[in-house]
């Protein structure tokens, strides 16, 4: 198989008497095998986005010269296709359709067609996806390697969300796809949603001269994979069911497709390379008078599986336990695992950051100041470098004395703090050291009451959350007396 996966779950094994929730974080490590394994045979779709706008300042030129480096830089045997899209979707090559392995003079016909293409027409970024598929499946073959790139300019303008979202679940498992967002008119929602379904990675490429780098690198990023298709096996114990995964490290992303594989629940991770290593977490339900007080049970049982050669799934991690225990005293509340603390604390960062940069594009200046202070806030909380530059980027020292937004910031930034605001930061050495210990009780009436979400009425999982970690829902003020806080819009959060 060419990799050896380990699997370590984190999970607090003492329930209040009335949860209703359990969680675990489960970290998976992947390193080279200990034998050497046949290469893995590889696919690649690259998609041009060739619409109108990729017309001006050299755009389309630019991106001719970065999809012809990257075809420099397949390997011989990639099977290859090349899809050129606007409010239609084109296979360019090979010009009778399908994929066809590279060699030399592949290349030359490739690049060709390639420099051939001129910008005319809209935006329908579902339809690229929907014919890079196609492609695929022409050529599939078990335990091979889809990768798609795809670029645009522009916002999906010519097809509706629904007609995305349709696209991406019909594509979800069946290839992987990193997008990325060319100048400043993009919108950073559909790329995540993309790179969120697909399994890729979504990225901002401002200044156009940078693409022909940014493609190399993932050509040659995506000949590191090892394992096309890698899935967490979930099986659980019929007192709970799956409430979500979400992967919350190096980048968040909720996994939303379930396959049911014999007696588990596949969860579908996409494609691994050697040295990988991500975090997940995984949500149950139940009902809390279900659980016998004092006795241990095994909530769930994980196993890793990867797809073979021969297209069946094997077991390639040994099975990770996930168990509870409800306790009995009623009123007496159990401390939250710093580490998930910290993840939920690193989700309503990215919350933050992305409610700035959509209500400062908006003109909702009043309420970006107030999420931008929010997220300095929880990124220094958090120590966590990368999103505090990329906050402190876009701010400026108000005349009263506080952070606010630079009113005259570049929508190709601002687009940008959306896009990023899923980056995780790997946690300080000492950040757990400073949590304190686990495992003692908090007495009754002490620390912050659990509160209540007015819009879906979910008990949140961190008293001090600012967001509804359900639906999204900010917060007001912490409540006194544990009962359901008030809209947001009627009494908003002020982080200063």
């Amino acid at each position: 198989m060419g990799l050896d996966f380990a699997v370590e779950v984190d999970a607090p094994e003492d329930l209040a008497h009335d949860a209703r929730r359990a969680d675990a974080l489960v970290t998976v490590r992947a390193r080279p095998g200990r034998e050497a394994a046949p290469r893995t045979p590889a696919a690649e779709v690259l998609i041009m986005d060739r619409s109108l706008s990729m017309a001006g300042r050299g755009k389309l030129d630019e991106a001719k010269r970065a999809v012809c480096a990257a075809i420099d830089t397949l390997r011989d045997g990639t099977r290859l296709g090349v899809v050129a899209g606007n409010h239609l979707a084109e296979v360019v090559f090979p010009p009778d359709g399908g994929l066809v392995p590279v060699d030399a003079g592949v290349r030359e016909a490739a690049k060709a067609r390639v420099a051939a293409q001129l910008a005319e027409g809209g935006t329908a970024i579902g339809q690229w996806l929907a014919c890079a598929d196609r492609l695929f499946a022409a050529a599939r073959s078990p335990g091979a390697v889809r990768h798609a790139v795809l670029y645009t300019d522009g916002k999906d303008e010519h097809e509706t969300p629904e007609q995305l979202r349709a696209v991406l679940d019909a594509c979800t498992d069946r290839f992987v796809c990193d997008a990325r967002g060319l100048g400043e008119d993009w919108n950073y929602e559909q790329l995540l949603r993309i790179s969120e379904a697909l399994h890729g990675g979504a990225e901002a490429v401002v200044d156009v001269t940078d693409l022909t780098e940014d493609f190399t690198r993932l050509m040659r990023q995506a000949q590191r994979i090892a394992v096309a298709r890698v899935y967490l096996g979930l099986r659980l114990n019929e007192r709970f069911r799956l409430d979500f995964v979400r992967q919350t490290r190096p980048v968040e992303a909720e996994l939303t497709a379930r396959q049911e594989y014999g007696s588990e629940t596949h969860v579908p991770l996409g494609p691994w390379s050697p040295g990988e290593a991500r975090q997940y977490q995984v949500s149950l339900r139940f009902d809390s008078a279900s659980l016998p007080i004092g006795e241990n049970l095994r909530a769930a049982r994980l196993t890793l599986h990867a797809e073979a050669l021969d297209g069946t799934r094997e077991a390639c991690s040994e099975t990770r336990s996930m168990a509870v225990r409800r306790r009995g005293a009623a009123g007496f509340g159990i401390p939250r695992s710093p580490h998930l603390t910290r993840v939920e604390n690193e989700r309503e960062l990215g919350m933050a950051m992305r409610a700035c940069a959509d209500a400062q594009q908006r003109g909702d200046f009043e309420r970006a100041d107030r999420e931008l202070r929010i997220a300095l806030g929880l990124a220094e909380d958090l120590r966590d470098g990368v999103r505090l530059r990329l906050l402190r980027s876009v701010a400026v020292t108000g005349t009263d004395g506080r952070p606010r937004v630079r009113r005259d910031a570049p929508r190709g930034q601002m687009q940008r703090l959306g896009l990023e605001s899923t980056r995780t930061a790997a946690p300080p050495v000492d950040a757990m050291d400073a949590a304190g210990p686990q495992g003692a009780e908090v007495p009754p009436g002490e620390g912050v009451l659990p509160r209540v979400c007015p819009r879906c009425g979910t008990t949140a999982a961190v008293g001090t959350g600012r967001f509804c970690e359900e639906c999204g829902h900010r917060f007001g003020d912490a409540p006194a007396n544990g009962t359901a806080d008030v809209p947001a819009n009627d009494t908003p959060v002020d982080a200063s």
